[in-house]
């Protein structure tokens, strides 16, 4: 049925190969969410509001198989044909993950064993797909590496990006917000490239988180989440699609060859890298487990303002998107001086924004404290003299919506 439907579409222009895979990844997506939550709902399947999540309402958290269904369906049908041979490797990559994300949506699996299929998923896209990082590029003054430690590398940066948008999943829109744009910029870049199956597996993963951001960010009736399931299928998906930008851009030639290459892809993807690596910094020097979870992150920070979840995850594109633009106009100063560039700009930047933030924030709690300490005046006033003083109200400029 595949090697048909391949035959009819060899007459099709590849913009138009690319539109419609974009096309039939975001329609599969959009109309299997209500059925998901439907089945989701009556399974009592829901992601229950605690101490540490941001949401207050018990909501279905499978949108992560509507994710995968849609992603999957496009690229296998519309860029099949385009991958020489690894795309049944990473197509069982996405599977692993896909069952470890489900079970621990609906019953929790320990993290080590999460972190032990995610080992063997990398491990299998590397060495059985050839989608691995075999020179640094400069990196560590280092360039063609062994082939052992090529795998290993790998791995490590399968794990590191899987993770890291793992845990900025705390808010609508957040991770697939920041994953829209980092697999469209990839995306670009495959098309100018010529590698069509990556442009289409790109825009096939735009087209499904779009797709799912419709009811994630503005759904009423039909409100899910991703949980695991979609943010490990993404998490593996970007790093598919960056470590092949860091193979194929070695052998690209003219404008399109990017320098500095692997400090790029840090840029691209500095949201989720530079925030996890800050927040499992601070919890060691806490001496906690820097898997122990918490309201470290930056947007958890950013919720101490007011702002929406919506807002939030603008404030953060922007950011990332502003050190995309700022890593390709400085490419040409070496790998090594704008890894230290990126480093020591997003430390101050994200240091000045959970002062910020954390200023702020005890404003408010003090502002709430004065408003307390009022009203018990005005009770006190009452009850000696006998008349009513104006009581002042606790919700000031939105302040019952910060935490502390």
């Amino acid at each position: 049925m595949v090697s048909l439907i391949n035959i009819s579409l060899n007459n099709f222009p590849l913009w138009l190969l690319t539109i419609m895979g974009f096309v039939l990844a975001f329609t599969a997506t959009y109309y299997a969410i209500p059925s998901v939550v439907s089945i989701a709902s009556s399974k009592s399947l829901f992601a229950m509001p605690n101490g540490r999540t941001s949401h207050r309402n018990a909501t279905p958290n499978l949108g992560g198989v509507a994710i995968f269904g849609g992603f999957i369906i496009s690229t296998i049908i519309i860029g099949g044909r385009f991958f020489p041979f690894e795309l049944l490797y990473i197509i069982l990559g996405l599977i692993i993950l896909f069952i470890a994300g489900l079970k621990d949506d609906i019953i929790e699996i320990h993290p080590k064993s999460k972190l032990f299929v995610q080992i063997i998923a990398a491990a299998l896209i590397a060495v059985l797909a050839d989608i691995r990082i075999d020179n640094f590029n400069g990196l560590f003054n280092l360039t063609e590496v062994p082939y052992t430690i090529s795998i290993v590398a790998t791995i490590f940066v399968f794990i590191a990006i899987i993770n890291g948008l793992n845990l900025i999943d705390g808010i609508d829109g957040l991770a697939s917000g920041i994953s829209i744009m980092i697999s469209s910029v990839l995306g670009v870049w495959f098309w100018i490239y010529g590698s069509i199956g990556y442009t289409i597996m790109s825009f096939a993963l735009v087209g499904s988180l779009l797709a799912f951001l419709r009811y994630n960010v503005f759904g009423n009736k039909n409100k899910i989440f991703m949980g695991d399931t979609g943010s490990l299928i993404i998490g593996l998906s970007i790093a598919i699609l960056t470590i092949r930008f860091l193979q194929l851009n070695m052998v690209a030639e003219g404008g399109i060859f990017i320098k500095s290459a692997p400090a790029v892809s840090f840029g691209l993807l500095i949201i989720p890298l530079f925030d996890t690596l800050r927040v499992f910094i601070i919890r060691i020097s806490q001496g906690k487990s820097p898997f122990t979870a918490d309201r470290q992150h930056i947007h958890h920070r950013l919720l101490q303002l007011g702002l929406t979840h919506f807002q939030i995850t603008l404030i953060l594109i922007s950011i990332n998107l502003f050190y995309i633009s700022m890593c390709y106009l400085l490419q040409g100063i070496g790998t090594i001086w704008l890894m230290i560039v990126i480093l020591f700009t997003a430390s101050l930047l994200f240091h000045f924004l959970v002062l910020y933030c954390s200023l702020r924030a005890k404003k408010v709690i003090d502002i709430q404290y004065l408003t307390i300490e009022k009203i018990k005046t005005a009770k006190r006033i009452k009850k000696l003299y006998g008349f009513q003083s104006k009581i002042p109200s606790l919700t000031m400029n939105g302040a019952d919506r910060f935490v502390s």
